[in-house]
């Protein structure tokens, strides 16, 4: 028997399928009896679920990250379907199809990686060129990238996601090149590849979506700095030439500011123009997907709005024939 997706859902929908738990939450309303508050996710999206009059011990063996099957009714609260749960239990990892659960990047992976190497490897700043190929030659590294999501929650969210990012902002780059003669492109389109590079090392991905404790300490770009300072040491090793001094910290200022401003969570502003290059590039492509990717996973078919979304500050509409 097929499943059911989370996008197939409808209000007033009775439900029983096997979800993953991509968060537990066990809280108290006003007469201080506990409610289950669960995230439940598929391929397809991710939809919350609620359980009433609960307990601690009822819920101890339930955890985020498990799979579970889950009894309950699909409604609509406040513009938004929720799921109110009659019935949640675990199941073996063994008896369901990872694949069912795991959001997919939007572009073949494969295409994605032999596009990458295109662009940079046509640079013709040869010191860069050598930077580049200690990357790709670092099989481990490269696996981990065609893996690793670019986010959490927002912005390509998904296996792959990053990759995909990465990718479309180059692709966007190699469009904008002939139009500012003031930009460095090859130097651009290094720090395009390496500012989000340190994601493959602070977000875990295997099941749910999460940070690792080397993320939640360290940050992706005080880890893509580690990265950069290896294969600087690399390129030296492999090549017998140094590495011009000057060049490694555009590199790293790029890393460091390309989010853009200090409250969110850059360490420096964008002091060159590819750096300030890269922070709009990187902006545009992420803010672009989310809102994109929140449009088409809204559940609620019927409304041309979205629910109001908390990190957004906002509802996005999504047409009059949605």
């Amino acid at each position: 028997m097929s499943r059911r997706f989370i996008n197939e859902l409808s209000d007033g929908d009775t439900i029983e399928e096997i979800f993953l738990l991509a968060d537990k939450q066990l809280r108290a309303n006003r007469n201080a009896d506990l409610y289950l508050l669960a995230t439940l996710r598929d391929k397809t999206g991710v939809i919350s679920g609620l359980m009433w009059n609960v307990t601690e011990e009822s819920m101890a063996g339930i955890n985020s990250g498990d799979y579970v099957r889950v009894k309950g009714k699909i409604q609509l609260y406040q513009g938004s379907l929720q799921m109110i749960v009659t019935s949640i239990r675990t199941v073996s990892p063994e008896s369901i199809d990872p694949e069912d659960f795991r959001p997919q990047a939007l572009q073949n992976i494969e295409h994605l990686l032999a596009r990458l190497k295109e662009i940079l490897l046509a640079m013709e700043t040869p010191v860069l060129r050598s930077l580049v190929e200690c990357y790709f030659i670092d099989e481990a590294l490269m696996r981990d990238l065609a893996a690793a999501p670019a986010g959490v929650k927002a912005h390509h969210a998904y296996q792959g996601g990053l990759l995909e990012h990465i990718v479309n902002i180059l692709e966007t780059a190699v469009r904008i090149r002939d139009l500012y003669p003031e930009i460095d492109f090859d130097l651009l389109q290094v720090g395009i590849f390496l500012h989000d590079i340190g994601k493959i090392r602070e977000l875990g991905y295997e099941s749910t979506l999460s940070y690792t404790d080397e993320g939640q300490l360290l940050g992706h770009m005080v880890i893509a700095i580690e990265m950069l300072t290896e294969k600087i040491a690399r390129t030296v090793e492999l090549t017998g030439e140094p590495f011009p001094e000057e060049l490694a910290l555009r590199i790293k200022h790029m890393i460091l500011s390309h989010h853009g401003a200090y409250e969110f969570g850059s360490s420096k502003l964008p002091m060159t123009p590819e750096a300030i290059a890269l922070h709009h590039l990187d902006n545009l492509d992420a803010k672009v997907h989310e809102f994109g990717r929140t449009i088409d996973e809204d559940p609620n078919s019927e409304s041309s709005w979205t629910p109001f979304i908390n990190r957004l500050d906002r509802k996005l509409y999504k047409g009059a024939n949605s």
